[in-house]
């Protein structure tokens, strides 16, 4: 693991780990969502050690991220204008956009696929190590296929230590869930994946309706669509009411998550962690997951959101972490 402060990043450090990207390596870096883990985006070789390091299915295919819009516009067969309005919006930040790609990305980075999501990140650490690589890089979420995305270098280091060269340690990312991903292939802007940027500000800024979902079946177009996904290791059960909640009897070795809500609970054993708004959510809810492996809880119970506005992308999670209870 190299620490690197996020806001003067060290050029040796960067340096270090364009050199591993070049050769072909892996390295794990710190996104404002969660931690990547980049690839030469153009090697297939080194993409191929993506998929394994993760344990990843090859039906999954991988965000690619760009140092500017320039290298964007160059991995695009088309550029729609509603890529150019976004990008110049929401660029550098959460915000990944899927459109024809070009020979130069092989194919196991987009599943087979003829589109390619692309995005700027936000923290210069990323940025920087993208420039000095000098490729797009190819970068997932640095941890085990399914399980919970890392938003610490620690957490990168317990899921993939030994299995990557080297870990970028820039300190707990910013936002804290992945970016939302958009379709603009089609004659409608979709939302394929809910994140940070909501389905109402994207149509805000497009000035156009904005769809959410995948047209059709096949390979997703986005990654985060596979049903079990960002799941802790303890069983996890979600409920919508207080009375479901009382019905699965918490107990002591329980953690229970209350998630957007003033809920008053019964009186509960075990821990009660509250995330009371959608900021606060999104920073916190994987290290939550996580600490609940950690702790070797009995069983996490989740008390859902409510299913509007700015929670789509944390039900969105939580939906695909836990079963229903």
């Amino acid at each position: 693991m190299l620490a690197v402060d996020p806001d003067r990043p060290d050029r040796r450090a960067l340096a270090e780990a364009a050199a591993v990207i070049r050769a072909g390596g892996l390295v794990a870096f710190a996104t404002e969502t969660v931690y990547g883990l980049g690839a030469d985006a153009t090697r297939e070789d080194a993409v191929r050690r993506i998929f394994a390091a993760k344990g990843r299915p090859a039906s999954n295919p991988l965000i690619v991220h760009v140092a500017d819009v320039d290298m964007a516009r160059g991995l695009a067969a088309r550029w729609p204008a509603a890529a150019q309005r976004l990008a110049e919006a929401a660029w550098p930040g959460p915000v990944t956009l899927v459109v024809p790609k070009v020979e130069r990305i092989p194919a196991i980075v987009t599943a087979g696929l003829d589109t390619v999501g692309l995005r700027v990140p936000a923290p210069a650490v990323a940025r920087r190590l993208i420039e000095e690589a000098g490729v797009p890089l190819a970068a997932p979420s640095a941890n085990r296929s399914e399980h919970v995305s890392p938003t610490r270098a620690e957490h990168v280091v317990a899921d993939l230590g030994g299995r990557i060269e080297l870990v970028l340690d820039s300190g707990p990312t910013a936002v804290g869930i992945e970016s939302t991903v958009v379709d603009l292939c089609g004659d409608e802007p979709r939302v394929l994946r809910p994140g940070p940027l909501t389905r109402q500000r994207l149509a805000a800024l497009l000035q156009v309706a904005v769809g959410e979902g995948a047209t059709a079946h096949g390979p997703a177009r986005s990654p985060g669509q596979h049903g079990r996904h960002y799941a802790p290791r303890v069983p996890a059960l979600r409920v919508e009411s207080l009375q479901a909640l009382a019905r699965l009897r918490p107990e002591a070795g329980d953690v229970v998550l209350v998630v957007g809500r003033e809920a008053d609970l019964p009186a509960i054993e075990g821990p009660v962690v509250r995330l009371p708004d959608p900021e606060t959510a999104a920073q916190r809810l994987y290290a939550v997951l996580r600490d609940c492996d950690e702790r070797g809880a009995r069983r996490l119970l989740v008390l859902m959101p409510p299913d509007e506005g700015a929670w789509a992308a944390i039900r969105d999670r939580l939906c695909r972490a836990t079963t229903a209870g």
